[in-house]
């Protein structure tokens, strides 16, 4: 493992795949150098050289405690686990990993979903950082991730505690139809579209917005659809498993995730919450309840 207290980002040409311009680039890493610097807790960051790509981590807690990797969703990074992290850092390690292929300070390498790549990637990362099984929390994309290795590797995941997981409930299209004409509209247009997409209308999270529509203004988030977890493969998992989903997520069908979760992995703890959307902030307390039962 490597470690660096620089965010430098790299220019490799998978960076041109991923961003829309170079000063777009510039714009979103500096907003993250910012979140970076005000980090709650004394904080590491480490640079962790893997087969498909340098990662970056930030690394919380106490260096004996139980480990926590924290997996952020499709373009994001990081900083998403700010409001989270003071809190469960107080009692867990906490991996505040940036994912490769989004924005943030990883490898600009954007790996398939339907092969065992984004797990091979994981460990290689948990190896560099010297964490042998481990809890994971995970939202939206991240969520998908963590199922996914928590399936082809599940003697390393302890706990799963997963906020809007992708993979499990059908996966919609309806509210993209819906927020095209109004990208065109400038960047008022791109703020009712971040809020849409988000569900985050309430003024507590303008600031999150902001950087939402600062990302999606210059970045290039993936379009396929998620693989969806088969029946046999959710019931293969026999880890404590903690989902939160909100009923009015746009993106993917949350009582059917409620649904075929508490049907597939008995073990599950299901929480849907109906006035939230897809973006669960403010679930501190209950992730925390459940990492330390």
């Amino acid at each position: 493992m490597s470690t660096s207290t620089s965010t430098s980002a790299g220019t490799a040409a998978g960076a041109s795949v991923l961003y829309k311009s170079e000063a777009g680039v510039a714009q979103i890493l500096d907003r993250y150098r910012e979140v970076l610097r005000g980090w709650p807790v004394p904080a590491e960051q480490v640079r962790v050289p893997t087969r498909h790509g340098e990662t970056f981590v930030v690394v919380s807690g106490p260096e004996d405690a139980p480990p926590v990797v924290l997996l952020h969703g499709s373009g994001a990074n990081a900083s998403m686990w700010r409001d989270d992290v003071a809190s469960w850092s107080r009692h867990f390690r906490t991996y505040a990993v940036d994912v490769v292929g989004e924005p943030g300070l990883s490898a600009p390498n954007r790996l398939p979903l339907a092969s065992d790549a984004h797990a091979c990637w994981l460990d290689d990362v948990l190896e560099g950082l010297g964490v042998g099984e481990t809890a994971v929390v995970a939202t939206s994309l991240g969520g998908w991730l963590a199922l996914d290795y928590a399936n082809r590797r599940p003697e390393r995941v302890t706990r799963l505690a997963l906020l809007c997981p992708g993979g499990v409930g059908r996966q919609k299209t309806a509210w993209m139809f819906k927020v095209l004409p109004l990208r065109m509209l400038g960047r008022k247009g791109m703020r009712r579209s971040a809020q849409i997409g988000t569900g985050l209308e309430a003024p507590e999270w303008a600031a999150v917005l902001d950087t939402v529509v600062l990302t999606f203004t210059h970045f290039r988030p993936r379009t396929e659809r998620l693989p969806v977890f088969s029946d046999e493969e959710l019931g293969r998992l026999a880890m404590p498993v903690l989902a939160v989903v909100g009923g009015r997520d746009v993106l993917f069908d949350s009582a059917g995730t409620a649904r075929r979760l508490r049907a597939q992995v008995p073990q599950a703890t299901v929480h849907l919450l109906p006035e939230e959307g897809h973006a669960l902030l403010g679930q501190t307390a209950t992730v925390l309840e459940f990492l330390r039962s």
